[in-house]
């Protein structure tokens, strides 16, 4: 079995409305050296067999079409 994780995050032009009110909480909360936050999120897909070329193509196409919003998110794999 194989695990591909899949992250996703906005990307970098795209305003982090999330990230930033992390940032404010950051100071009130006693972490004043935080500047910045991006949000994302984080799939663990598990596979039959081994993560080959086909495989981890399948799992590309299903980030592109239900995992990630090509439009406003960028996504990396990578295999466990």
């Amino acid at each position: 079995m194989a695990r591909v994780i899949v992250d996703v995050m906005l990307k970098p032009e795209i305003l982090d409305p999330q990230g930033q009110a992390i940032v404010g909480a950051c100071g009130r909360l006693g972490f004043p050296g935080v500047t910045q936050v991006r949000q994302g999120k984080r799939f663990e897909v598990e596979l039959e067999g081994e993560a080959d070329e086909a495989k981890l193509a399948e799992v590309r196409k299903l980030a592109e079409t239900l995992l990630a919003n090509p439009v406003i998110e960028d996504f990396t794999l990578r295999v466990e």
